[in-house]
């Protein structure tokens, strides 16, 4: 997991920035995106694939990353913006200003993902994609336990005003109980009305 943080540590950059964003494949909510810069030779114990951890794994994760971490940031884009720019763009759009919000900032990032990553050649540091990033890369498995906690918790905010869609426990994605909740009551503003929100039974 710290292979290459290691070799990026090791040439001399000591602000190495890892990027993950949560909520790409979901019906409602944001997608939110977060960075994280790790002091150089920092391991962490609690650190693995967001996917891979409990709610309470992750939660633990996020205090010691919080504790250990030079620097991070969070920031995301609302279902109005994924409708405009579509969800890859917006993505895009929250993981750079996660890194423009680092401060200290990023001499270099490490950034989940593939070849549509590209895009973040926009902005001002150079990096390096990595397919699976957060089971490879522990700056990038620390930024996704922010992002996924970050917009779990905001759902769970949404699920009290919008009970009947069950976002404490779907948190917004495409599952058969969201599906019949649309049905029954419709869409609310924190949908995302460029996703198929109706399906056949």
């Amino acid at each position: 997991m710290l292979t290459y943080e290691r070799r990026l540590w090791d040439n001399g950059y000591s602000r190495v920035a890892g990027l993950d964003e949560a909520g790409r494949g979901c019906l409602a909510g944001p997608v939110v995106a977060a960075a994280v810069i790790l002091p150089p030779g920092t391991s962490l114990d609690r650190v693995d694939d967001s996917k891979a951890l409990s709610a309470k794994a992750r939660r633990e994760a996020r205090s010691e990353i919080e504790d250990r971490a030079c620097a991070t940031a969070l920031a995301r884009c609302s279902p109005a913006e994924i409708d405009a720019l579509n969800i890859l763009q917006a993505a895009l759009k929250a993981m750079r200003q996660a890194a423009a919000d680092c401060h200290p900032s990023p001499e270099y990032m490490l950034v989940d993902g593939n070849q549509w990553t590209r895009d973040l050649v926009e902005a001002p540091w150079p990096y390096q994609t990595l397919v699976k990033g957060d089971a490879r890369s522990q700056s990038i498995a620390a930024a996704s336990i922010l992002a996924k906690t970050e917009r779990d918790a905001y759902m769970r905010r949404l699920h009290a005003e919008h009970p009947a869609y069950g976002w404490d426990s779907n948190m917004g994605y495409a599952t058969p109980d969201h599906y019949a909740a649309l049905r029954e009551h419709g869409t609310t503003p924190h949908h995302r009305e460029s996703f198929t929100l109706f399906r056949e039974e």
